[in-house]
């Protein structure tokens, strides 16, 4: 019998060095307390999805990993693949592969630590992760633009992200776009103010660190979106064209929101996957809602080329998440 408890559990915790070690099946509830115990955290912020997927499990380190889960902060901070520093795995032939260490520079030839983070299990099965971990920002506020259409947003968010002032979050939904600026207090208070400066005359509403830290977890968690089972879909985009595609894709007749200063959006409505490709290439079915066909969009020739070389090179009988990462065949 299998012991789920060999795959669970943090192995080392180094808070001076800022290296974590965790089993893959090691639950976020128990990692992230242990960090804010030591002032610091997962700077990439990972969602917790149960609510809006209608799931009772636990999300795990290892699940974060193979997802590349990222939330509101990847725009400042980077995704999980750019905090990975080393992995343990198992391969489709049974060998036990490990790369990387406890620091960037231990990092040499092929990265497998990188080709693993967004792998969903296809290349291997995960026994161990190394994650930089970075201090927790005391401080925290967000100002809040109304009535704003998509493309003021977008324009607002280019703005901000252009200056040295270092926003930690840029959404917008329903009219209201938001910055999140994070950091020591008086750092944050002439950020803030600088900011405010950059965008007068409009006038911010200033949201406290409670309630930033309310909205940006909601934010985070797609807490918009729950209550629901109608298809949902993450669309990567250039942010330049985020608002031409949330256009189209709200004419579908459903919902959505932007995240990553326009980067990703997030739709919850009718169209069928060739009807949502077809106005961003590059969307991800999250929530099935009654949708069949794979989740995953098509890739470019030569990157489908180089993605079948590697699970030819780990697994050769394709046993690890058979047909996960099809090209989509959507009528």
């Amino acid at each position: 019998m299998l012991d789920l408890s060999a795959l669970s559990g943090v192995i080392a915790y180094e808070p001076g060095e800022m290296t974590l070690i965790a089993r893959p099946g090691t639950p976020l509830d128990q990692i992230t307390p242990m960090l804010a115990a030591e002032g610091q955290a997962l700077a990439f912020e990972p969602a917790d999805m149960r609510a809006v997927l209608g799931r009772n499990g636990q999300p795990t380190i290892g699940g974060v990993v193979a997802a590349n889960a990222s939330g509101p902060r990847r725009l400042l901070a980077g995704a999980c693949r750019d905090h990975l520093l080393g992995v343990h795995f198992v391969d489709g032939r049974g060998r036990v592969l490990k790369n990387g260490g406890r620091v960037m520079k231990n990092v040499t030839g092929l990265d497998l630590s990188k080709l693993m983070a967004g792998s969903h299990g296809t290349l291997g099965v995960l026994t161990q992760v190394v994650l930089k971990t970075l201090p927790h920002l005391p401080e925290r506020a967000t100002l809040a633009f109304h009535e704003l259409t998509a493309a003021q947003a977008v324009a607002l968010f280019s703005k901000a992200l252009a200056t040295p002032f270092e926003v930690s979050g840029a959404a917008w939904r329903n009219g209201t776009a938001w910055l999140r600026i994070e950091g020591l207090g008086p750092q944050l208070a002439y950020r803030q103010s600088r900011l405010q400066q950059l965008f007068s005359p409009a006038e911010a509403e200033v949201l406290d660190a409670p309630a930033t830290t309310a909205l940006w977890r909601d934010l985070r968690d797609l807490s918009h979106f729950c209550g629901s089972d109608v298809p949902l879909w993450r669309v990567l985009v250039k942010p330049t064209d985020a608002p031409a595609i949330l256009a189209a894709m709200t004419a579908l007749g459903g919902d959505a929101s932007m995240d990553w200063g326009g980067g990703l959006i997030w739709y919850a409505g009718p169209g069928t996957p060739a009807q949502v490709r077809a106005i961003a290439r590059h969307a991800t079915l999250i929530r099935r809602g009654g949708l069949h066909g794979p989740a995953f969009p098509p890739e470019a020739p030569a990157v489908a080329a180089i993605a079948a070389g590697l699970r030819r090179t780990f697994d050769p009988a394709g046993i690890l998440n058979p047909g996960l990462m099809d090209a989509p065949k959507d009528a």
